[in-house]
């Protein structure tokens, strides 16, 4: 953008908002006649009226009104571009919005978010937990962390993979003596089925690997289906029948041995661990200090040893 146009653009807001040149050129201790020239030289160079003068107020046309729209923005990310350098010399402060899916927030965001909060004592942290799909700008937050594709994410998102799931199937010790440990998909079939519920009513089909590496889901039969993830894992603990997890779900119950991981050989990738956030949000202090400190979110913890001998 050149020198000419950020200057014309300054003139042409100031009018929009304050009705007229003359109280426009009175907020940028300008001369009136130097605003509605600069006003005139912008509408010249973009060849559309914007502006509408009457004799009593100036009126924003159509035009005028969208391109009014498209010049706030850009003055206020060039603002929030100075305050980003200035600030890169101060402490994180401000109020901060977090949004996390519901269990993976709690077992995974928030062993993170503790020791950030005592590190950076300025920052007002807000955390939404919830599985839903946030709209970050709609709802003001500064950072998400989704679990997910994220697909056709419009150019003012950054976007940052953490990694991948890797899924595993368990069941208790107790229900793998009565029932026997399936040592192929063949034998695993002839098991009862613990899978989650959608929320249209469907179930969530197992994930496997195909032969050449690709994946592949397959619809099960099953003798449980529940619409919440804390409760299968409850469900599977009690013995109740064989799930496929993820391993930050069942991470602490394989190593309590309370589940036990079965075809180890079986552990495909599921969905990917993802941090978005709004671009002109990225150099913030507080924003930046916060992506740092989830760069260390962990989606695929490694079970402990016992639990993979079969």
């Amino acid at each position: 953008m050149s020198d000419q146009r950020l200057k014309d653009i300054v003139p042409f807001v100031a009018s929009v908002e304050e009705g007229s040149f003359t109280a426009a050129a009175e907020r940028l201790h300008l001369t009136g006649s130097a605003v509605s020239k600069s006003v005139a030289r912008l509408e010249a160079r973009l060849g559309s009226r914007l502006l509408e003068r009457t004799t009593r107020r100036l009126e924003v046309t159509d035009a005028g009104n969208a391109y009014y729209q498209t010049c706030i923005r850009i003055l206020e990310e060039l603002a929030e571009a100075e305050s980003v350098l200035a600030a890169h010399r101060t402490i994180p402060s401000g109020r901060l919005r977090l949004a996390v899916p519901n269990t993976y927030g709690r077992l995974g965001v928030m062993p993170l978010l503790i020791p950030f909060c005592q590190q950076h004592p300025e920052i007002d942290l807000s955390l939404t937990f919830s599985d839903r799909f946030v709209d970050l700008f709609d709802e003001g937050i500064d950072v998400a962390v989704r679990i997910g594709q994220t697909v056709d994410l419009p150019v003012s998102l950054g976007c940052r993979q953490i990694g991948r799931e890797k899924m595993v199937f368990c069941a208790a010790p107790d229900y793998l003596q009565r029932a026997g440990t399936p040592q192929n998909e063949a034998e695993l079939m002839q098991h009862r089925a613990i899978l989650y519920e959608r929320v249209d009513g469907s179930t969530k089909p197992w994930l496997f690997t195909t032969a050449d590496g690709h994946p592949e889901w397959r619809s099960v039969p099953y003798r449980m289906a529940l619409g919440d993830v804390d409760a299968q894992v409850q469900a599977l603990c009690a013995g109740l029948g064989v799930g496929q997890m993820p391993t930050w779900l069942v991470h602490e119950h394989v190593q309590r041995g309370e589940l036990q991981v079965i075809m180890p050989q079986c552990q495909p990738h599921g969905l990917a661990l993802t941090l978005v956030w709004p671009r002109r949000k990225q150099l913030l202090p507080k924003v930046d200090a916060l992506l740092m400190a989830l760069g260390a979110l962990e989606i695929s913890p490694p079970l402990a040893a016992p639990a993979l001998d079969q």
